[in-house]
């Protein structure tokens, strides 16, 4: 495998969900990035969605990835975070009404949900959340999950409870879910997405609301997603996505994660505005990470020549081998290589 194939590898770049653009169709044909996230919002049901993920997807084959098939992921939790829609996908609930089922009655509900993704050639989603909100009075505060109803509950073991059977739906349906945003976002105010300096002045390395995310890795997790926001009381001189104490020293080892991970966006993501888009890539790769994910398709090929022009570096080129061999090994446990 090549160099460029390499860094197509540790990339996931957005192609829309109702039919890939020319930006989406660069990133697949010319730099060979092996990872696809389907983006936006479509009502076209099973068979009209199954068209466009099939069509996308048949860019990501051959000589363009050594013959390496895609992960395809989509974002698809319930409530108003739901991508997928129309006829043959159920209109799942919102996460806080998720979380008053039964457990047992939740996986098997996430098992039918999974069973609809996979059908469409989807085999990663991007949920469940596993930030918990400290209460119902703080959640309208909580711009990016407790506003949405993403929270299972108000406990760590509630969200835990609920969080867990949603994962071992997706898994018992064949599709590997990516457990998100470590170390919380239910603490904060502000969205990454849309504001700069979101900061979580409370959560620390051992904090009890890291509980949900430690259980979900001894449950056998392939996937989890880092927030984009800061934590100064763990690391004060890095964001999430670049700081290796939150992804080497945390994820790697406090809770012993030897599986996939994935960026939440680092391309349009006002949080992370602050460092050049060639450099995002590189500087999650540094800190521990797998998988960049890039939601704007025509920011990607800075990402990727940042990375391709990093690889030069003997140091960076090992650690950029290393996460390539992780995606390709979790690839071939997904029957994706062959």
């Amino acid at each position: 495998m090549t160099l460029e194939q390499r860094v197509g590898q540790v990339l996931m770049v957005s192609s829309p969900v109702t039919g890939a653009d020319a930006d989406s169709l660069y990133a697949l044909d010319t730099l060979h990035v092996g990872n696809v996230f389907m983006k936006g919002r479509s009502t076209a049901g099973q068979a009209g969605i199954a068209a466009v993920v099939q069509a996308a997807t048949a860019h990501v084959n051959g000589a363009r990835t050594a013959g390496v098939r895609p992960f395809v992921a989509t974002d698809q939790e319930g409530g108003l975070v739901q991508i997928m829609r129309g006829p043959g996908f159920d209109t799942m609930p919102e996460a806080i009404e998720q979380g008053q089922l039964a457990p047992d009655v939740l996986q098997a509900d996430a098992t039918r949900w999974g069973r609809q993704l996979a059908s469409v050639g989807v085999n990663v989603n991007l949920a469940p959340v596993l930030d918990t909100v400290p209460s119902a009075a703080f959640a309208p505060q909580n711009a990016p999950i407790g506003a949405f109803g993403r929270e299972y509950g108000y406990t760590p073991a509630t969200v835990s409870s609920h969080g867990v059977a949603f994962a071992k739906g997706m898994l018992a349906a064949g599709v590997s879910p990516a457990v998100k945003h470590f170390p919380g976002l239910g603490r904060v105010t502000a969205n990454t997405d849309i504001a700069k300096d979101v900061t979580d002045n409370t959560t620390v390395r051992n904090d009890p609301y890291i509980a949900p995310f430690r259980d979900a890795v001894n449950a056998g997790v392939p996937w989890l997603m880092i927030a984009n926001a800061y934590y100064p009381k763990i690391d004060p001189k890095n964001l999430a996505p670049f700081s290796s104490v939150i992804v080497k020293d945390m994820v790697r080892g406090d809770l012993g994660f030897k599986g996939i991970v994935v960026s939440d966006d680092i391309c349009d993501a006002v949080q992370v505005s602050a460092v050049p888009v060639s450099e995002r890539g590189v500087d999650f790769l540094a800190a521990g990470g797998t998988v960049a994910l890039c939601t704007n398709e025509a920011l990607l090929p800075q990402m990727y020549a940042g990375l391709l022009s990093a690889a030069k570096d003997p140091g960076f080129a090992a650690t950029l081998d290393a996460a390539a061999l992780r995606v390709l090994e979790a690839k071939s446990a997904a029957g994706l290589i062959g």
